[in-house]
């Protein structure tokens, strides 16, 4: 969402020490220094001002500030960031904390753009500019109380920022309180229409709310105004507000059921370039949801059968390492609770695992006893578990829970996860991880904040080395070495979204075991736990964790993150 930015005066009437160069100097000093300049001719004539080193201290510092707003407009944050240091070395202003602090959050570095923020407030007067500012880094880091509390400080201070309001309203929906949000979001609206941002996160509360047709329209209307005027703030990062216009009408069209269209947004989506952490994340999910109404055989029925219906009808069937069958699974309901669940341990060319499939099938019964609709697969090839991976995530689109759990062989390879089926050779080369599971595909098809994702993996946590494979004993680890890769980003640029909390069995570098019984320590602690009722899900897994800690003697510590945005209970109170 927008920053805001804070402009020194300008530079004061420029001296210069040789007449002849006179009139070439004195068009330098309004093209760098003027937020209107296009972002390749501002960055050029600050960068000529500064080679002729007339300039010293605070003037100096001023044109160090305009040639990373320069950059800022180009979406380039480590030359924003290099630049805006320099001119903090030579005079600390608020402004340039500010732009610093933006370019950190764009980055995606909220605890460094936090503290930028503060030592702008402690140079001048609080401002209502960096209390919004610091409000979207606390955002960021899905401190929404904390948020709030900035965002009032800027509404306070500037009653009629439209974007505070938006962004206030953003943090309410993300604690659950669709009305405060959809409130905030409309009177951001009233403030100023033409803006297509508001229109972009109502169309979120709308789809929450199971009403597509509006999300559509308000999608359409923002996609149309970012066309028809694109954002000229230079704190906008480039293309981004478009990105999220396509991204948030595409999913509507999906929960809808029109695919065509959905497919669309997509691709327009991937089809403009993206500069920051937010696009990047958006991207992301485009190019997996793409990918899944791409394959789709038949769109979501539009009026599809109510949840008391479905909750009637028989569990879907388990998948036995073969590929499931060719009909698509029936269409989630808004409101449904959802799981993938896969147990792979009948490995062909590494050490099997016994217990996997008595995992599964454990938590899959668990689940089903408190009302969740449960696909199932037990020792599945690649191909399987690519289809059933698949048909989840797209079934997943109307659903309110998403639940996924795998127990078996996990790799981290170049800093990404991957899940293996059972019919894998690990081998050190190109094309090794074309044949596995990417667990970042996963988390970015469920990227989704209208929706609560959970995330459990009783999986191995090292990386395959053909060499170490023979030796492979039973634990779920391929390699005594570093474990996979914390869940902080997926790849190029997406972000763990929010609403999602993500369990492995155990902590990152170490290794999960299988167990001596019938179930692994961590399965059978959660298949014993997660149907506790009124029991909220993060202190259910507190007993579990503690429960695999007390049964491994302090060998094996499970580890969760979690951006859930309030309490989830699995079983109902």
């Amino acid at each position: 969402m927008r920053r805001l930015l804070l402009v020194p005066a300008f530079l004061a009437a420029l001296s210069w020490c040789a007449a002849a160069y006179a009139q070439t100097r004195n068009q330098l000093g309004p093209l760098c220094t003027t937020e209107t300049t296009p972002a390749d001719k501002m960055v050029d004539a600050c960068s000529k001002i500064i080679a002729l080193k007339v300039f010293k201290g605070e003037q100096l510092a001023t044109v160090y500030f305009w040639r990373a707003v320069g950059w800022n407009k180009k979406g380039d944050y480590a030359k924003v960031i290099a630049d805006a240091t320099e001119a903090i070395r030579l005079q600390p202003s608020q402004a340039v904390y500010n732009l610093r602090g933006s370019a950190y959050y764009d980055k995606g570095d909220y605890d460094i753009a936090i503290a930028d923020f503060d030592d702008a407030l402690k140079l001048g007067p609080p401002g209502g500019t960096i209390f919004h500012n610091r409000g979207n880094a606390w955002r960021g880091k899905r401190d929404y109380a904390k948020a709030i509390t900035d965002y009032d400080m800027a509404i306070k201070s500037d009653p009629r920022s439209a974007f505070s309001f938006q962004n206030r309203g953003i943090s309410k929906e993300a604690l659950g309180d669709l009305d405060g949000a959809l409130a905030d979001i409309n009177q951001a609206i009233r403030l100023d229409p033409t803006l297509p941002q508001p229109l972009i996160n109502r169309t979120a509360i709308w789809r929450a709310r199971g009403d597509f047709d509006r999300a559509i329209a308000d999608g359409s209307e923002a996609i149309r105004l970012a066309k028809e005027k694109p954002p000229v703030n230079i704190m906008t990062p480039p293309n981004s507000v478009l990105i999220a216009g396509y991204t948030h009408r595409a999913l509507a069209y999906e929960a809808r059921g029109d695919y065509a269209h959905a497919r669309e947004d997509y691709q327009a989506t991937l089809a403009i370039v993206a500069s920051d952490a937010g696009s990047k994340a958006n991207q992301a999910t485009a190019k997996v949801r793409l990918s899944l109404v791409t394959d789709a055989a038949a769109p979501i029925p539009r009026d599809a059968p109510s949840p008391a219906a479905q909750a009637a009808a028989s569990p879907a069937p388990q998948q036995t390492g073969t590929a499931p069958s060719s009909s698509s699974p029936a269409p989630a309901v808004r409101g449904t609770r959802m799981a993938l669940i896969i147990g792979n341990g009948a490995y062909a060319h590494v050490k099997a695992l016994p217990n996997p499939a008595n995992d599964a099938r454990a938590v899959a019964k668990s689940l089903r006893d408190i009302g969740f609709t449960v696909s199932e697969g037990i020792d599945l090839d690649r191909a399987a578990m690519q289809k059933m991976t698949r048909d989840f995530l797209r079934a997943a689109a109307r659903a309110q829970v998403a639940m996924v759990y795998y127990a078996g062989h996990g790799v981290q390879v170049d800093g990404r996860n991957y899940l293996i089926p059972v019919d894998v050779e690990l081998k050190p080369g190109t094309g090794m991880t074309e044949a596995m599971i990417d667990m970042d595909t996963i988390m970015a098809g469920l990227d989704d904040q209208v929706r609560t994702n959970i995330l459990i993996f009783d999986a191995c946590r090292n990386n395959p080395m053909a060499q170490q494979v023979a030796s492979t004993g039973t634990n779920r680890a391929i390699e005594g070495a570093s474990g996979l890769a914390a869940p902080t980003s997926l790849g190029a640029g997406a972000t763990l979204g929010a609403g999602t909390l993500i369990a492995f069995a155990t902590a990152p570098g170490q290794v999960a075991l299988d167990g001596e019984g019938a179930n692994s320590p961590f399965s059978a602690a959660l298949s014993r736990h997660i149907g506790t009722p009124g029991l909220e899900v993060q202190q259910m897994l507190t007993r579990v964790r503690a429960e695999v800690v007390s049964s491994t003697k302090n060998k094996q510590v499970p580890w969760s993150n979690s951006s859930l945005l309030g309490e989830v209970y699995l079983a109902e109170k």
